[in-house]
C-alpha cells in the first residue's frame, strides 16, 4: 500500500459497516485520513473530574464524574419507573435520568463512589442541570455488556484521556477505539512542509504529531502536536489563497481610468454632503485598482450604515465614465429594488441618460429581477446588450444565460455571504475580459477571517459612520420570566408611532400553509423524548394578527415576507418608506439595505433564534435618521443559557467588529470557510481563526514566498498532494472562483 492510499482507505473496510455509517452520516468522516484528522477536543486527566458548573446548555458533552447517589422513583400509579443518578465533581452536581426499560443496567452499575465517562445533551429541568438517557463507560471497574458478559476497560490506561467531538449516535470512547484501529496508518502521513521550513521552525514530523495528538503521554506532547497541526492547516490554506492571488495577477483586464468632466464629476458636484474621510480613502483605493490592467479583487467591509453603497456607486460611475458597464448583484428582490430606488434617487437626472429631461452626462440605470414582466425584462435586456444602460442592479436573474452585456467592467456583489461562488463566477464570466470585482459586506470581519475566508481579496474597511446617524438603545425582553416587559415593549412601539415615527416587528417564520405543512410533517416524526422541545418559532402572519387585535390595535400594520408577490412587496416597502404604514411585521427580508430614516423602533421576536451578525444587521435598520433608535430583543430562552448570553452581548455593544468576534467564538470554526457556499465542511480542525492570528500571518508570509518562487509547486510534490487532500476538488474550485 503506498503512502497516499493508506489515508484514502474507506473506514468501512477497517471499522465495520455500522460504525463507519454513523461516522459518515453524523461526523462527516469517510476515510482513514478523515479520522486521523478528527482531533480530540480536550483531554481529561485520569483521577481528575470534569468541572460540572462550566457545562454549556443544549450541547452534547462528555464528562468524567463520580456517582454521588442513585434512586429509583415510581410514577403513573406505579406503572412507570425512573432512575435518577446524581453526579459530582466534588463541588457542582449534575443529574442523570433514565426511564422505563433503560433503568435496569445503570441501576446495577452506577453505584455511589463509581467513576465513569458520561455523554449526552445538557438541559435544565426543575432548575437543575441534567443529562437525559446519557451513555456511559465505567472507568474504575469491569463493565457489564448487554448480554451480561464483563469487558475489561482498557481504553483509559493512559494518564491523559482524549475527549473527541462526538454525537448522540457515537460516544467519545467509541471514537477513541476506532482511532486506535487506524493509528498505525499515521506513520504513512505525507508531510506537506518543505524540509527547510519544517527544520527552520523546529516542528516535529507530521507522523509523530498525529501519534502525539491522539495518544499523548504528557501535556508537552499535546502542545507540540497542536503547534505542528495548526501550522499545517494555516499554511496549506494560505498556499491555496496565494496561488489564487498569483493567478489573478496574470489575468488581463481593461483599465478604467478617470475622465475629467464626466458622470462621476457631475455626481460629486450635486452631492448635498461631504464624503467622510473613510469614504474618500476607500474610494481612492478602489479607483487605483480600477486603473490597472489586472482585475481588482477587493472586499469592502463596513458597519451598518457606514456608506458602502455610496462608495460602490462612485466606483460604478467611474467605470461608466471609462466606457464600461457596472452590475450590482443583490441577494433578494426587496434589496435589489431598494438599491435601484436609492441609487436612482441619489443620481437624479444623471440616471436618465438618453431620456427626456435626463442629463447629457447621464446613463440609464436598470433593474433586472426574475419576476419582472416580459416587456420590462425585454427592454432591460436590450438596454444592457446595446450599452444604453451603464448600470444594472439585480438579483441572481443577472446570471442567466440570456443576459448579455455590451462591456461589463465592474461587478459589485452586495452581502457576498449570501451568494454561492458559482453565481459570482457566472456573472464575472460575462465580461469581454474578466471584470473588476468589488465584494461588499456589512458583517464586520476580524482580520484573521479576512486573511482566511477572503484571503484572495484586498480589504478596505469603512469604520466611520456618516454625520447624522443616531444612537440605538438595545434591550433584552425576557418574555417568559417577565411578561409585563413584553407589554411595555408594545407600549413603547405605540409611543414611537404617536410621536410620528414607525416601527419594525421581525419574526423568524412566515406562518403560511407551506411552512405549516412542513412543520406538521416534522412534528409527526417526534419521539416521546422530544416533548421538552421549544415551541415553533413565532410567525409574521400570526403576530401581525395578534398585534392588530391586541396591543397595537388602531395602528396601520402591514406584513412583508419572501413569499409575497414582488409587486406587493415593492408596494408595501414604498408605502412604509412614504410613512403610510406605522408598523411593518416582517421576516429577515428587511435585514440589509432597507433605509427608512423615520423608522425608530424594532422588536425582534424569538431573537435567540437569530445569529449575532444577523441581529446586528437587523438593528441597523433603525436609528438611520435624526431621532434615536430602539431595538428590543424578545426571548423565552433560559436566563443562564448561551442564547441569552448572545443576546446580552448584542444589547451591550453597537461595535460590529466586537460582535463579529463574539459570533465567531460561539460558532467556532464550523462554517468559517464558506461551508454554505461550497457544500464542503470546514477544513479547519485544529486552527482557531480567532486565536491564531500570529500563526495565520506567519503562514501567509511563508506561502507568498513559496508561491512566488514556484507557482505550480513543481518542486514541492508533497505540498501539492496535501493541497489536493485538504482542499478537496470542490474546495479547490471554491477557492479558484474566489
Amino acid at each position: 500500500m503506498d503512502r497516499v492510499s493508506a489515508f484514502d482507505e474507506p473506514l468501512k473496510k477497517l471499522l465495520g459497516g455500522a460504525t463507519a455509517k454513523v461516522m459518515a452520516e453524523h461526523l462527516d468522516l469517510h476515510t482513514v485520513g478523515d479520522l486521523l484528522h478528527h482531533y480530540p477536543r480536550r483531554y481529561e486527566e485520569r483521577g481528575r473530574l470534569t468541572a460540572l458548573a462550566d457545562l454549556p446548555l443544549d450541547e452534547h458533552v462528555t464528562v468524567v464524574a463520580q456517582v454521588a447517589d442513585a434512586r429509583v422513583l415510581m410514577f403513573n400509579n406505579g406503572r412507570g419507573k425512573r432512575l435518577e443518578v446524581t453526579l459530582t465533581d466534588g463541588h457542582g452536581r449534575l443529574q442523570l435520568v433514565f426511564f422505563g426499560h433503560g433503568v435496569h443496567k445503570p441501576h446495577k452499575e452506577l453505584l455511589p463512589g463509581r467513576r465513569a465517562m458520561f455523554a449526552g445533551k445538557v438541559s435544565v429541568f426543575n432548575r437543575k442541570m441534567q443529562l437525559a438517557h446519557p451513555t456511559y463507560q465505567l472507568m474504575d471497574a469491569e463493565s457489564v455488556d448487554e448480554a451480561g458478559a464483563t469487558e475489561a476497560v482498557d481504553a483509559f490506561a493512559g494518564r491523559l484521556l482524549p475527549i473527541y467531538p462526538a454525537c448522540k449516535q457515537l460516544d467519545s470512547w467509541r471514537i477513541a477505539k476506532a482511532v486506535d484501529t487506524v493509528l498505525p496508518s499515521a506513520r504513512e502521513a505525507v508531510d506537506p512542509l518543505p524540509p527547510s521550513l519544517r527544520e527552520g521552525r523546529g516542528f516535529t514530523a507530521l507522523p509523530e504529531a498525529l501519534l502525539k495528538v491522539h495518544r499523548p503521554q504528557t501535556k508537552a506532547d499535546i502542545a507540540e502536536a497542536r503547534d505542528r497541526l495548526k501550522w499545517d492547516e494555516a499554511f496549506v490554506l494560505q498556499v491555496a489563497l496565494a496561488r489564487r492571488r498569483y493567478a489573478d495577477t496574470q489575468l488581463p483586464a481593461a483599465a478604467r481610468g478617470p475622465r475629467s468632466g464626466g458622470l462621476l464629476d457631475a455626481f460629486d458636484a450635486k452631492l448635498p454632503f461631504t464624503l467622510t474621510d473613510g469614504q474618500s480613502k476607500v474610494s481612492k483605493e478602489i479607483f487605483d485598482d480600477l486603473a490597472t490592467e489586472h482585475p481588482m479583487h477587493r472586499l469592502l467591509q463596513g458597519e451598518v450604515g457606514s456608506g458602502k453603497t455610496m462608495v460602490a456607486l462612485r466606483a460604478m460611475l467611474r467605470v461608466v465614465d471609462a466606457g464600461g458597464q457596472a452590475a450590482m448583484l443583490a441577494p433578494t428582490e426587496v434589496l435589489a429594488q431598494q438599491h435601484h430606488r436609492s441609487i436612482t434617487e441619489m443620481m437624479g437626472e444623471l440616471a436618465e441618460g438618453g431620456m427626456l429631461g435626463g442629463s447629457e452626462q447621464g446613463t440609464k440605470v436598470v433593474l433586472l429581477t426574475g419576476s419582472m414582466g416580459v416587456a420590462a425584462r425585454r427592454k432591460a435586456l436590450l438596454d444592457l446588450v446595446t450599452g444604453e444602460a451603464g448600470i444594472v442592479i439585480g438579483t441572481h436573474a443577472l446570471i442567466e444565460d440570456k443576459v448579455r452585456f455590451h462591456d461589463l467592467g465592474l461587478v459589485v456583489v452586495d452581502e457576498q455571504h449570501r451568494f454561492g461562488v458559482e453565481q459570482r463566477d457566472a456573472l464575472r464570466s460575462k465580461g469581454k475580459q474578466p471584470p473588476h470585482l468589488l465584494v461588499m459586506t456589512a458583517t464586520p470581519i476580524p482580520r484573521t477571517v479576512a486573511m482566511t475566508v477572503f484571503g484572495d481579496l484586498e480589504t478596505s474597511v469603512l469604520d466611520q459612520l456618516p454625520a447624522g446617524r443616531s444612537p440605538i438603545a438595545s434591550h433584552v425582553v425576557p418574555a417568559k420570566d417577565k411578561p409585563h416587559f413584553l407589554s411595555r415593549a408594545w407600549e413603547r412601539v405605540r409611543e414611537e408611532v404617536e410621536n410620528g415615527h414607525q416601527a419594525y416587528v421581525v419574526c423568524p417564520r412566515i406562518g403560511d400553509d407551506a411552512e405549516d405543512e412542513a412543520a406538521g410533517k416534522k412534528a409527526k416524526k417526534k419521539t416521546p423524548e422530544d416533548d421538552g422541545e421549544k415551541r415553533p418559532p413565532l410567525a409574521v402572519l400570526e403576530i401581525a394578527e395578534q398585534l392588530a387585535k391586541g396591543p397595537l390595535s388602531g395602528l396601520r400594520i402591514e406584513v412583508l415576507h419572501g413569499r409575497m408577490n414582488p409587486d406587493d412587496k415593492d408596494d408595501v416597502m414604498r408605502r412604509f418608506a412614504a410613512g403610510d404604514v406605522d408598523v411593518l411585521v416582517a421576516t429577515t427580508v428587511i435585514e440589509v439595505g432597507v433605509n427608512v430614516p423615520n423608522a425608530t423602533a424594532m422588536v425582534i421576536m424569538d431573537a435567540d433564534r437569530f445569529g449575532v451578525s444577523q441581529l446586528h444587521q437587523l438593528r441597523g435598520r433603525v436609528g438611520r435618521g435624526s431621532a434615536p433608535g430602539l431595538c428590543l430583543l424578545v426571548s423565552e430562552a433560559h436566563e443562564a443559557g448561551p442564547a441569552r448570553a448572545r443576546l446580552s452581548a448584542v444589547a451591550a455593544t453597537l461595535d460590529g467588529f466586537e460582535l463579529s468576534r463574539i459570533d465567531l467564538e460561539q460558532r467556532r470554526e464550523g462554517d468559517v470557510l464558506g461551508q454554505a457556499q461550497s457544500g464542503v465542511r470546514s477544513s479547519l480542525r485544529m486552527l482557531t481563526v480567532i486565536d491564531d492570528e500570529e500563526v495565520i500571518a506567519a503562514a501567509r508570509e511563508e506561502a507568498v514566498a513559496i508561491v512566488a518562487a514556484d507557482p505550480e509547486l513543481t518542486r514541492l510534490p508533497e505540498l501539492r498532494t496535501a493541497l489536493d487532500a485538504l482542499l478537496d476538488k470542490e474546495r479547490e474550485q471554491y477557492l479558484d472562483k474566489g
